[in-house]
């Protein structure tokens, strides 16, 4: 195992709690997804409030999280280049960034206690390699082609010209590739890492929802009653 890793723990007593995690690429409509599962499914709904919760259990302010949300590493982004091909664990030797170290484990620590608690939709983070021990975890990823991200992106506000939108995009998604990559033993968005790949702008939100819910239910043999 590389150091920068976080070793999985012993499972827990999870009884019949189920976690569905989402990756996702930037503007493809994954928390909103996500957002529709979870209340299809009657359970919780986890993205920026893992970042508050996680930073309220460790004691230190939500904005110091933030900074660090899905980020490459600080102590390396000024000293190695790196691209959606490339991995630098290899050149990883430990950890001496301890803000970047403490908010990944604090995520990761508030990760598995909610998956222990209850059922839940929870959005990036790595969270499906977190839970990679997890025997009733299931990862998703969402993609859609750029022009289709564009348009969602301008349509929220996040930028106004098309230009723009697709540089926020490529480069939101760069992050968290370089993210997921380094913290993990996968690869971004390589469908091999997933149980699902879904391209969202082939159904509406609620259809594929439907779609979800059934895999879901085979997967575990067992139907989900929403919560009244």
């Amino acid at each position: 195992m590389n150091a920068n890793q976080v070793p999985a723990p012993m499972a827990p007593a999870i009884d019949n709690n189920f976690v569905i995690t989402i990756g996702r690429q930037f503007g493809s409509g994954g928390r909103e997804l996500g957002k529709t599962i979870a209340s299809r499914l009657g359970i919780a709904y986890y993205d920026k409030e893992l970042l508050h919760e996680a930073a309220r259990h460790a004691g230190v302010s939500k904005e110091f999280f933030e900074k660090s949300d899905e980020k490459f590493p600080s102590f390396l982004s000024g000293v190695l280049s790196f691209s959606m091909g490339f991995n630098p664990i290899t050149c990883y030797s430990g950890s001496t960034s301890i803000s970047d170290d403490s908010v990944y484990r604090s995520q990761s620590d508030f990760i598995h206690a909610i998956a222990a608690r209850e059922s839940c939709v929870i959005v990036g983070r790595t969270a499906d390699y977190i839970l990679r021990d997890h025997p009733r975890c299931i990862n998703i990823f969402v993609h859609a082609p750029v022009e289709e991200r564009v348009k969602r992106i301008m349509k929220r506000g996040d930028r106004t010209t098309p230009e723009q939108a697709r540089a926020l995009s490529d480069k939101t998604n760069k992050l968290r590739a370089a993210y997921y990559n380094f913290y993990t033993d996968k690869r971004w968005g390589d469908a091999a890492s997933y149980d699902l790949t879904i391209d969202s702008s082939r159904m509406t939100m609620d259809a594929i929802a439907a779609v979800v819910q059934a895999y879901v239910e085979q997967r575990l043999a067992s139907p989900i009653h929403p919560l009244q």
